[in-house]
């Protein structure tokens, strides 16, 4: 939860009258059975995650959302959910903990968490990685990101995290990017930041440096040329513009890697304000014309980025 500390600190530089609207639009989001929606008005635990991390970043959590919140984590824990929905799951669990007090997990079975534990094992592949899917063969970076965070969430230690490394590592690409899956050549922003996501958390499970200066310097330059004329940052070289998305990976592993004052500060924060939403929130790319909580988190998180570099060169 390093990262949210990050994030609220620079947000706090916020003039109230936004913080009030971007909150609204989360708050906006909160079906009747405590979840929170996307692009429509069904309850869903991936946007649940996004919208808590948002309202947790503005300290606007209230005792009501959380209560809501916590009621339908615990509802959707009884029956299946893909994947992506379980780990969006422990990640709304412990950030209920942490912010609200509240034990999500307190009337869970001990054996939940071994169920999950042994359904993440279930995708991993020969090559040490995580496939998407049960059926998927190949393995994702992305995906084996999120599963080794949600090992660390749950407190449970990464089987065999030298192999997930080895794999992580195996992604990356002559121009010091990393691909999503190993047949891919073109490196793209969001692998990239989740390979260099992927090793921070091994190295601190393994209590191992596995980021090498060698490949921090890689990276940097690496998403230093995936700038666009916008100030933001694109998916890939062959997608022209920037979006939402890969602004907010791009300058979060920026700031990881030790690059951050290689950044061009004053364009990112044109870009993610033209991308800024009148009545609050975010859009994903100039394209978008919906504001959801997903790209308003991104949003959100870049300019706790931007704001929290603007703080420290005035302190």
């Amino acid at each position: 939860m390093e990262l949210t500390l990050r994030l609220s600190a620079g947000l706090e530089l916020l003039p109230e009258q936004e913080r009030r609207k971007h909150a609204a639009v989360f708050r906006s989001r909160q079906c009747e059975d405590g979840g929170f929606s996307g692009r429509d008005n069904q309850s869903d635990l991936y946007y649940t995650a996004f919208a808590l991390r948002g309202l947790v970043l503005l300290g606007e959590l209230d005792t009501d959302l959380a209560k809501g919140a916590c009621q339908f984590i615990r509802q959707r824990m009884q029956g299946s959910a893909s994947l992506i929905d379980l780990i969006s799951l422990v990640f709304a669990a412990r950030l209920l903990e942490l912010s609200s007090g509240m034990e999500v997990f307190d009337q869970v079975d001990s054996k939940w968490s071994k169920s999950l534990a042994q359904t993440l094992e279930a995708l991993r592949r020969p090559d040490g990685g995580y496939a998407k899917s049960a059926d998927g063969h190949a393995s994702s970076t992305y995906q084996t990101f999120l599963i080794a965070l949600a090992y660390e969430l749950m407190e449970l230690p990464l089987p065999d995290a030298e192999r997930a490394r080895n794999f992580v590592l195996s992604q990356q690409r002559s121009d010091g990017g990393f691909v999503e899956i190993g047949v891919m050549r073109r490196s793209g922003t969001n692998p990239t930041a989740a390979a260099v996501g992927a090793l921070r958390v091994l190295s601190s499970q393994s209590r191992q440096h596995w980021l090498s200066t060698e490949l921090n310097e890689a990276a940097t330059q690496f998403l230093l040329d995936s700038v666009t004329d916008e100030g933001g940052f694109r998916a890939n070289t062959q997608i022209p513009i920037a979006d939402m998305l890969s602004t907010f990976t791009a300058l979060q592993t920026l700031r990881d890697l030790g690059g951050w004052d290689r950044v061009d500060t004053m364009a990112a924060s044109n870009f993610v304000d033209s991308l800024r939403a009148e009545s609050g929130g975010f859009y994903a790319a100039l394209w978008d014309k919906v504001v959801d909580v997903e790209y308003s988190f991104y949003g959100l998180g870049s300019l706790g980025l931007l704001l929290g570099d603007r703080a420290e060169l005035t302190a």
